[in-house]
């Protein structure tokens, strides 16, 4: 790309350039736009932009209308004549997508700037095309209009998301191939899921960090700072669409309840195992997480922090033991528990081969993983667990566990190893339920 060339290899390019050329090429959007703000090639009916927060979605929905309403000349004929401006209110479709600093009027070149006309709540271009604005609050006024192109944004965001859209395809008719641009910071709602399922849907996407050239650094420090490694973050900073299975035992609402910055002085801290079947570059990963609980008063009263995820995809046992006992190391632990239904004896082998003195306590599962992991879920619910960032793939395990099993693909080891810890820490201690059979090595 010619941004990454020297200043001297740029200096070169823009002074071969003709004073009209120069003058256009602040608004040629091709050749500053980033590849997850350009439309995919092929025949597709809806484009969707998922990006995190400033990730510059409404630059590329603004530039993508520009280029289907103008021609080759400010009056020429462009590919759409009518055009949809669909936002959660009016109010935020002419402040975002019309008169924002990455709207369509700032976008605009100064021979093609449409005309806004604010009682009849629309943008009218110089070579005749209308962009029409629709508020998602009211899916019956788009009951009767008719487009040829349309631009959606926030859809994740909408209340009455269901009804406009529907409202919007069937209005979506005009032209021989009537098109729409979504941008949305994802979230986990039915309406995006389905969309994206669909054939005739492509999709780009884009973290906030790839347009930090066009923000603030100290807005970028700060959000990483206090939202980063959550899935929160995932959604709102990567773009990355988080799903809730249905009945989870854990849900992206209970996890950010339990969100702390930091952890006070604990009274005891455990790392838990859960090692793969096997030991080769096509194993499960082995789940290792490393939990802290506040042991004042009344066991049922104690709370636990859950300090790191050191999970690992280990090509041998060695390599997930040396993991372990190095996350027991940073964190202080007193114990190592290891679950031993597959291993065996062979977990005890390969961690004392590292350290023969180490304290560690085997368990074997007795029962389904839902069934083990259920009164862990309940400590949540009873506000006793506290969550540290960085923990965005156990997470996303504990959200797609559900009273039916797990929903998501492999196994659930960091999961497991959560609810080892837990069970170590909290649940045997308080009585909660029987505790599983355990031995000391």
């Amino acid at each position: 790309m010619l941004a990454s060339e020297p200043p001297e290899v740029l200096e070169a390019f823009l002074e071969q350039l003709s004073q009209p050329a120069l003058c256009a090429l602040p608004w040629l959007f091709e050749f500053w736009a980033m590849p997850h703000q350009l439309p995919p090639a092929g025949d597709w009916k809806t484009w969707v932009i998922l990006g995190g927060r400033g990730a510059g979605k409404t630059r590329a929905g603004s530039e993508w209308v520009r280029s289907k309403v103008e021609g080759p000349r400010p009056r020429d004929a462009g590919r759409a004549r009518r055009v949809a401006l669909v936002g959660e209110t009016v109010e935020q479709v002419r402040e975002v997508m019309v008169f924002g600093d990455s709207g369509i009027l700032a976008c605009s070149p100064p021979d093609r700037v449409p005309d806004w006309q604010a009682s009849r709540k629309r943008l009218v271009w110089p070579n005749g095309a209308v962009a029409q604005v629709f508020s998602a609050h009211e899916p019956e006024s788009l009951r009767g209009p008719q487009f040829d192109c349309a631009w959606v944004d926030e859809l994740a965001k909408w209340k009455k998301a269901e009804e406009t859209w529907s409202m919007l395809q069937f209005g979506l008719r005009l032209g021989d191939n009537p098109q729409q641009c979504v941008t949305t910071t994802p979230r986990d709602v039915q309406i995006l899921k389905d969309l994206l399922k669909r054939e005739s849907t492509v999709v780009t996407s884009a973290p906030t960090e790839a347009n930090r050239a066009n923000l603030a650094a100290s807005f970028l420090a700060e959000v990483e700072a206090r939202y980063g490694g959550t899935r929160l973050g995932r959604q709102e900073l990567d773009g990355v669409l988080v799903e809730d299975s249905e009945g989870a035992l854990w849900t992206s609402e209970l996890i950010e309840r339990a969100r702390r910055d930091a952890p006070p002085a604990l009274d005891r801290i455990v790392v838990a195992i859960d090692p793969p079947v096997t030991g080769h570059a096509g194993s499960d990963e082995c789940g290792i997480v490393v939990v802290g609980a506040e042991m004042k008063g009344d066991p049922k009263d104690w709370v636990a922090w859950v300090l790191e995820d050191a999970s690992v995809s280990a090509s041998s046992p060695m390599a997930w033991a040396h993991a372990a006992v190095a996350a027991r190391e940073r964190h202080g632990a007193d114990r190592l528990v290891a679950e031993v239904n597959q291993g065996g004896d062979l977990v005890q082998t390969v961690l004392n081969q590292i350290d023969p003195m180490l304290p560690i306590r085997a368990v074997r599962a007795q029962r389904g993983k839902a069934a083990r992991a259920e009164p862990v879920a309940a400590l949540y619910e009873q506000g006793r667990v506290r969550h540290l960032r960085g923990l965005g793939d156990l997470e996303d395990q504990m959200c797609r566990m559900t009273t039916r099993g797990y929903e998501g693909r492999g196994s659930p080891d960091r999961l497991d190893a959560l609810v080892w810890a837990m069970t170590e820490l909290m649940i045997g201690p308080a009585g909660q339920f029987r505790r599983p059979r355990l031995r000391t090595l």
